[in-house]
C-alpha cells in the first residue's frame, strides 16, 4: 500500500477519535455507532447473510449504513470486525444512493487501508507510547484486541519507537491531548 493511502486511514482514526471524544482504552466500537445518525449495528445471528468465511459486511441502503458482524466470533474479534468496516465508512469505501453489499476476499488496498483504520482505532500508538504498553500481550490485555492483531500493533509499535514518530501530525497531537487524563491515571497505577 502506498504511504498516502496508509496516511489517511491514520488519520481518519485520529480523526474518528477526536469527533466521538474517545479518551479511554479499550475503545468501545458501539459508542461510536450509538452516537452516529447512520449507522446501525446488526448480529449475523439476527441477519442471517453473512457466508463463511466472512466477519462482517456492511450494507448501504437509503444513505444508511448497515453493519452486519458475526457474532459467533470471540468479543475481541468482533471488537476489530466492527472498527473494520467503520474504517469502509469513514474512509468513504461505500457507495451512497443505492443498496450496496460489499464483500472483499481479496486483500487490496481498501481492507488494508480498513485494517489500518481499525488496528490504530483500537490500539492508538500515542497513547500506547505514553504508557510504555509495547509487547503483543500487554496490548491485547489494555486494548482488548486478538492476540493476532496485539502482535501487528506490537511489531508496528517497534518501529515507531525506533524512529521516535510520535506527535508530528497535528490530530495526533491532539489525540494525546485528550487521552491525558487516561494515561496520568494509568500511569499512577503502574
Amino acid at each position: 500500500m502506498d504511504y498516502g493511502k496508509y496516511k489517511n486511514a491514520r488519520n481518519a482514526s485520529w480523526q474518528c477519535i477526536l469527533d466521538y471524544n474517545i479518551n479511554i482504552l479499550p475503545v468501545k466500537v458501539t459508542d461510536i455507532i450509538n452516537k452516529s445518525d447512520n449507522i446501525r449495528l446488526v448480529k449475523n445471528s439476527v441477519a442471517k447473510i453473512l457466508c463463511n468465511g466472512i466477519s462482517g459486511i456492511t450494507i448501504v441502503d437509503n444513505d444508511k449504513f448497515i453493519i452486519v458482524y458475526k457474532d459467533t466470533d470471540n468479543s475481541k474479534r468482533c471488537r476489530f470486525t466492527i472498527a473494520h468496516e467503520l474504517g469502509h465508512i469513514f474512509l468513504g469505501h461505500m457507495i451512497v444512493n443505492q443498496t450496496t453489499y460489499r464483500t472483499f476476499a481479496v486483500q487490496n488496498d481498501t481492507e488494508s487501508s480498513a485494517n489500518i483504520f481499525a488496528r490504530d482505532l483500537l490500539a492508538p500508538a500515542c497513547v500506547l507510547h505514553e504508557l510504555q504498553i509495547l509487547t503483543a500481550a500487554e496490548i491485547s490485555r489494555l486494548c482488548n484486541i486478538s492476540l493476532e492483531a496485539a502482535t501487528y500493533r506490537s511489531e508496528r509499535m517497534q518501529e515507531l519507537e525506533k524512529r521516535n514518530a510520535f506527535y508530528k501530525h497535528p490530530l495526533e497531537q491532539k489525540v494525546i491531548k485528550q487521552f491525558n487524563q487516561f494515561i496520568n491515571k494509568n500511569k499512577s497505577q503502574s
